[in-house]
């Protein structure tokens, strides 16, 4: 064991409960997956043990996701091709056991967990093809949809579904569960734009409905299935009255229970499949590839966010704006509203509307403004007929094209349920359901759901796709009281019969059955259709072997069991309502752990006794999978609708594994940083002649004696020094103060390319740009602070933090000058990170300094009075996850697109997990989480590769075997006389 390992148990809840939570996972379990069912399935998968996920932390990690329901599968499968998955499938039937299907989890009702062998089909399963120049799209089923429609909108084309988790839900689970959205409608959803796909049923047949010869060839593989298939379409067409009950309940948004109309719709067995497996919710075969047609991309938008003061008058409003035009009233009642202020960018004073108050989301698009403007002015006539209430209550300023604006409107709007969830009362589950009724009904339906809850004692939030007659509500209850569990199930008895006695709605609109509203589908449907979904499912499925008891389980109170509890945490995560939102920006989400996961596991440990098996198998995995592998980079915060930092978290927890003696190590660096940056730089000056090789075997050595987050391991790529001396400047004629950052004092630009330096190269540009700069003289021992922040080290960062600005502020003569930064990193521990570790006299200080990236000083102040006299072909760039905190990435493309005639930003760039020397500790960290932009990038040839910061550029280096260096210094080559 290395000499410093820290001890797990620092990072045991503070909090702890005296006696086990009865839904804990048991004690049996603590070993994780019994020993013949890992090996077997590991031997079946070629013997590759990352295939097979199996420790106990694998399992609880797996056993959430954003449905109020929890169970523990027996092992985790991650497939890479459909050969794996066929061998699983054919595994489970000659074991006699059961699959699930998961991909990115953000399922509401439970449709993705299972307690047998749960399959993972994100991991291995990304990648889009744009097809007749983007008319269709083919799509592999764990890609997102926010990832399907960066590519389509370079063809002016999108996506008919738009579900409001776009940017964390899978393509996969938007056809399984005909997912739609803010304006699908039933016209636009999975079902309706679905051109074919390729599947594998249960028996491990692979069907592609898109072949000519599917039909013959599953009528040999499948006889009985197609014929039962056939036999099904021929009863339902031969009853009239059955067929006109199918087409109807499916004229409003209706995802419960299977679609029975795939056999009015389809006229050969493959037909039939095709429509059956929309909806499915992987209990008919896994959808391996789809390609789905899409709709334009109609660029010219206007939204308004009208406000009313009931829920009512606003509902009444929706017919009328949809006869306008409307592609989109999306509805937000009181409290969804007053919770919506944990969203960023929300007006605080949301908090104090009324109960009573109700807002509308109106959105028109056009392809030109001709067109849009011809909707706006039928808006603002139903608008000025209207009796609306501040902050808007008038046309004249209704509506807006500004794209910040209706950004932020939809914001809050797709916001619902983690805002309205985050802001339950901590230690409650939360249950999201939605309903349709008939459009025209709308307003009644509302005022029926409202008493409903009001008798039942919630007081739940609702909001929804008004213009197609879909509402959402959210609920929250104690699942580990009994006698809430009940009111919560006398709840659901009564909805469910008013919503089909006397609406005739459809209990699931968009969200699928999923385990909640199984017992319920025969009220809505019947006794005749729910017998014909059951023998559906026995002729597709004849052994039970994919998801059981989703869609159809006979219990009356199926949907009370599995529920789980919600223990409280720490009280910065307590807020999480495990959605998944978090999981597409995670640099670590396909090497160890997710923020989401993280937080899942700190809860199952409070469920635990102190000292149980399972506790101390969970905390000693902790540390690597959660702690050491966090990029830290928090792209979680700005993921999460309700801005949860899991990164501040783990920095949190850093600190709590340090011992004093590497508290007072690191706080002794921070008060002698300048010879610690000397011995820095001397250090890289000498390691240069020593060789890769041998560099490598010393760290690698030193790692496994001492700790591998304490050792940085030698990378080919790192750098030489930088120079000795900083370029001479002088202060009097200085428009601005440049602080060059420590990185780019101690390591030079890269190897393959010559030229100055990045601090002489920014000196030389503001110079020509008649902006000259000044650098001071004792900026030598001075940092951001990020190196003792990023770490946990509180005390070192405390010091350093204190210090820099300390000095910033005389060096900018109190602030009147800019200080320019030349790492985004830095930038952002300077202009944010610094300030809760700063005094208050510091805190002061800090409040006057004006700090500027040197991307966007170049961007604003220097390119506009340059003149580019060489441009190169192409650059492709890597935007920083510091430069999306700061929200300047378009200086980085502005800065590419003045030197270079052709631009991209790779549709997969994200983190590169380097976070200042992460990538030198964990090097496969940035491995993993640079892999897909990697492949994007190293798909063809770039003249240059430009980025904004050093770290982050030997990080993508090392990914992509490719030479990335600072746009400004391909401005000072593209600018230089």
């Amino acid at each position: 064991m290395p000499l410093l390992e820290p001890d797990p148990r620092t990072l045991r809840p503070g909090s702890r409960r005296r006696t086990p939570a009865p839904d804990r996972v048991p004690d049996l379990q603590a070993r994780g997956t019994p020993g013949p069912l890992r090996d077997e399935l590991t031997a079946l998968l070629g013997g590759d043990p990352r295939k097979v996920l199996s420790t106990v932390s694998d399992l609880v990690r797996y056993a959430s996701d954003a449905s109020p329901y929890r169970f523990v599968p027996q092992v985790v499968v991650v497939p890479e091709d459909v050969d794996d998955v066929s061998a699983v499938l054919s595994y489970a039937h000659g074991k006699g056991r059961e699959v699930v299907f998961r991909a990115a989890g953000t399922s509401l009702n439970g449709q993705a967990q299972g307690e047998d062998i749960l399959v993972d089909v994100r991991r291995h399963w990304t990648g889009v093809r744009v097809l007749d120049d983007g008319a269709r799209v083919r799509v592999r089923p764990g890609t997102t949809v926010a990832r399907v429609n960066a590519a389509l909108a370079r063809h002016g084309r999108v996506l008919g579904p738009d579900p409001a988790s776009a940017a964390a839900c899978t393509v996969g689970g938007v056809v399984a569960n005909n997912a739609s959205g803010m304006t699908a409608g039933t016209a636009r959803n999975a079902y309706r734009t679905l051109a074919s796909l390729t599947f594998v049923l249960p028996s491990g047949t692979v069907v592609d409905t898109a072949d000519p010869a599917a039909d013959e060839e599953l009528a040999r593989a499948e006889p009985r299935l197609c014929a039962g298939l056939l036999q099904i379409k021929a009863e339902l067409e031969a009853d009239p009255e059955l067929s006109a009950r199918v087409r109807a309940k499916h004229a409003i948004k209706n995802t419960n229970g299977y679609r029975l109309d795939a056999f009015l719709d389809g006229d050969t067995p493959v037909q039939i499949l095709r429509g059956l497996m929309v909806g499915s919710e992987g209990t008919f075969g896994f959808i391996s590839e789809v390609v789905l047609d899409t709709l334009p991309l109609d660029r010219e938008v206007a939204a308004a966010l009208l406000f009313f003061p009931s829920l009512s008058t606003a509902a009444a409003a929706v017919p009328r704006f949809n006869d306008a035009g409307a592609l989109a009233v999306e509805l937000m009642d009181g409290n969804t509203l007053r919770a919506s202020v944990s969203v960023p960018g929300v007006p605080a004073d949301w908090a104090g509307l009324p109960k009573e108050t109700t807002a509308l989301l109106v959105e028109f698009r056009a392809p030109d403004t001709a067109a849009l403007t011809a909707y706006e002015q039928a808006a603002e006539r139903v608008v000025r007929t209207l009796d609306l209430i501040a902050p808007v209550a008038s046309a004249d300023n209704a509506f807006t094209r500004d794209p910040g604006t209706v950004a932020g409107y939809w914001k809050a709007r797709k916001a619902f349920v983690t805002a309205v969830g985050g802001s339950r009362p901590s230690g409650t589950t939360l249950i999201t359901e939605d309903f349709a009724v008939p459009p025209e009904r709308l307003a009644e339906a509302c005022a029926a759901l409202l008493d409903l809850q009001e008798r039942h004692g919630f007081d739940a939030a609702v909001a929804g796709h008004a213009a197609h007659g879909n509402l959402h509500f959210l609920l929250a209850f104690d699942a580990a009281d009994p006698a809430d569990v009940e009111r919560y199930a006398r709840f659901m008895a009564d909805f469910c019969k008013l919503t089909v006695e006397r609406f005739d709605g459809s209990l699931k609109a968009e969200h699928a059955t999923g385990r909640n509203i199984a017992p319920f589908l025969e009220l809505e449907w019947g006794p005749r259709a729910t017998e014909l979904m059951w023998r559906t499912k026995q002729i597709i499925d004849p052994d039970g072997v994919l998801a059981p008891r989703i869609v159809l389980d006979r219990d009356p109170r199926a949907h009370l069991r599995g529920l789980k509890t919600i223990p409280k945490v720490e009280a910065e995560v307590d807020p999480c309502i495990e959605c998944g939102f978090c999981e597409p920006a995670c640099p670590s989400r396909d090497l160890t752990t997710t923020p989401r996961q993280r937080i899942v596991l700190r809860r199952e440990l409070m469920r635990q006794a102190d000292g149980s098996p399972v506790a101390e198998s969970l905390l000693q995995a902790y540390g690597y999978e959660a702690v050491d592998t966090c990029a830290g980079d928090s792209l979680c915060r700005l993921a999460c609708p309700v801005g949860i930092d899991t990164g501040a978290l783990m920095r949190d927890f850093r600190h709590a594994r340090h011992s004093p003696g590497e508290e007072r190590a690191a706080a002794y660096a921070a008060k002698h940083f300048r010879g610690v940056e000397a011995a820095a730089r001397l250090a890289v000056a000498t390691a240069a002649p020593l060789g890769d090789r041998f560099l490598e075997s010393v760290t690698g050595l030193a790692r496994r004696s001492v700790r591998p987050d304490l050792v940085p391991e030698w990378l080919p790529e790192v750098p030489g020094a930088a120079p000795r001396r900083l370029p001479r400047t002088h202060r009097p004629a200085a428009v601005a103060v440049y602080y060059p950052a420590c990185v780019n004092r101690i390591f030079g630009g890269p190897k393959a390319r010559r030229g100055p330096s990045l601090p002489e190269a920014v000196v030389r540009l503001s110079a020509r740009a008649g902006r000259p700069v000044w650098i001071p003289d004792d900026v030598a021992g001075t940092c951001c602070a990020t190196i003792w922040h990023s770490k946990g080290y509180a005390r070192g960062n405390a010091i350093m933090a204190n210090r820099i600005v300390e000095a910033a502020w005389g060096w900018t003569a109190g602030g009147t000058l800019p200080l320019v930064v030349d790492a985004s990193s830095c930038t952002l521990g300077l202009a944010r990170e610094v300030v809760p570790y700063l005094t208050d006299d510091n805190r002061e200080l800090h409040a006057e300094l004006t700090v500027v990236d040197s991307l966007v000083w170049a961007a604003d102040e220097l390119l506009p009075r340059l003149r580019v006299r060489r441009r190169t072909g192409s650059a492709v760039v890597h935007p920083t996850c510091s430069m999306r905190h700061l929200g300047d990435e378009d200086r980085l493309t502005a800065l590419a697109e003045a030197v270079a005639d052709e631009v991209v930003v790779p549709l997969d760039a994200g983190c590169c997990a380097f976070a200042g020397d992460r990538g030198l500790l964990h090097k496969e960290l940035t491995e993993s989480a640079t892999a897909r932009e990697a492949a994007e990038v190293t798909s063809r040839a770039y003249d240059v590769h430009l980025s904004a910061n050093r770290m982050c550029e030997i990080g993508m280096d090392h990914a992509t075997g490719r030479t990335y260096c600072s746009a400004l210094l391909e401005l000072e080559r593209a600018t230089r006389p």
